[in-house]
């Protein structure tokens, strides 16, 4: 640790920044169904959730050695690349989050890293198998297979408790739904938090305090999975909002079905190495057990949006990565630029997140917005026969004594 130099410490602390967002930001996959369906309430759900995540920080270091020794050439990277990888992650990930859109931070950060690695040594220093194989293929891949297992599992779940007693089986399948969501949190710690220690084990890697090839160090480990509880905690409301009511409405059968599916996917994907966004695999599972239940719906038009966030998220993120790491390297002046750019544009999002505040008291609100589709029949329809309204009615003069005014259709 000789080589620790400040150029480190800002990557290790804006890395510990990343994961925060992260943190709260991904709260909704593991407790935005648990709460919307009512089997715990918000605070405590977010409690147990970073607990968890603490815990399954320390289970595995399989993904974190993906992205430290396998998605780029660790030996032309410097530590300034990895801070402009950082900084298009973070501003990626709060963007989403002000919009309430649950992109995935796992992507984001892969984004960053792959864009501030080829604007400073090219695209040959990106390992496109791993990239191909470890990340792309496994995001399109989740949320297909959670969704399908959703989708059986809640047909299933139903099937076998149409004879059951209607109260106890809900009872049954909420104390069934918070155990699959402590499953979620405990593999979301196993696979986000990774990812952290990763990206700073990369950057101690490259800054020369450690050698080539090694694994996590016990406090880079420590560090990534407090920061990470920590983010928990505090708890993603805007995310958690969209996930729980924005998507479909879940009753406690099909929560159960969709966080158990996700946990099962998330959990095979840590074990193999694979960098899974957790976001496409509990979205996945959502939508799927919204079909799975008869007569249950997804709302498309919110789907589509979210859709639309995750297919940019790994080229926006590049992007602003990529013009961070041409700032940083005029020079320390210019990393300077960038890490005040970032607190700026970080401190601009929150005060704008403050003009609507949604938190434990109001997360389960939801009103449905009016499609196009919707709105155009609204104002097209013609009202009720015999339906009179301010703007059809016209008041006669009266005489100079008499009865009251009246009022008359056109």
């Amino acid at each position: 640790m000789e080589n620790f130099s400040l150029i480190l410490a800002i990557v290790v602390v804006t890395a510990l920044a990343f994961d925060f967002t992260n943190g709260f930001h991904d709260t909704a996959n593991a407790m935005a169904t648990t709460i919307s369906t009512g089997a715990l309430k918000p605070k405590v759900a977010v409690a147990m959730s970073a607990v968890l995540n603490l815990v399954g920080a320390f289970l595995s270091v399989e993904v974190a050695n993906t992205i430290s020794k396998g998605l780029v050439d660790e030996t032309g990277i410097r530590p300034e690349v990895i801070f402009a990888a950082l900084v298009g992650a973070i501003l990626w990930n709060l963007l989403t989050w002000l919009v309430g859109l649950p992109s995935s931070s796992s992507h984001a950060l892969m984004g960053g890293l792959i864009g501030a690695t080829i604007a400073s040594a090219g695209v040959g220093a990106v390992h496109g198998d791993v990239l191909v194989t470890k990340v792309l293929l496994p995001a399109i891949a989740a949320p297909i297979v959670a969704g399908l297992a959703a989708l059986l599992a809640t047909r299933l779940t139903y099937t076998l408790g149409r004879k059951a007693d209607g109260e106890a089986s809900k009872k049954g399948y909420r104390a069934g739904q918070i155990a699959s969501a402590g499953l979620v949190s405990l593999a979301h710690g196993t696979n986000d938090a990774q990812k952290t220690m990763g990206i700073i084990t990369l950057a101690l890697i490259a800054g020369g305090a450690l050698a080539p090839d090694s694994d996590p160090p016990t406090w880079v480990i420590l560090s990534a999975g407090l920061a990470i509880a920590l983010g928990t905690y505090l708890g993603g409301w805007r995310i958690i909002r969209t996930m729980g009511k924005g998507l479909t409405d879940l009753q406690p059968q099909q929560g159960f079905a969709a966080q158990t599916s996700a946990a099962t996917v998330i959990l095979a994907s840590s074990h193999l190495g694979f960098s899974l966004s957790t976001t496409h695999s509990v979205s996945g599972s959502v939508m799927g057990a919204g079909l799975g239940r008869k007569g249950g719906v997804v709302r498309w038009s919110t789907a589509t949006r979210m859709f639309v966030a995750w297919g940019l998220t790994l080229p926006a993120a590049a992007l602003v990565a990529a013009l961070a790491e041409y700032v940083t390297g005029l020079g320390k002046w210019g990393t300077a630029a960038v890490a005040v750019f970032l607190v700026a544009s970080s401190v601009a999002i929150w005060k704008i997140s403050r003009r609507e505040v949604i938190d434990h008291t109001n997360v389960t609100d939801y009103d449905e917005p009016a499609g196009v589709v919707t709105t155009a029949m609204a104002a097209v329809t013609p009202p009720p026969a015999g339906t009179v309204t301010e703007d059809l009615a016209v008041t006669l003069p009266a005489p100079a004594s008499g009865p009251e005014p009246s009022k008359a259709s056109v």
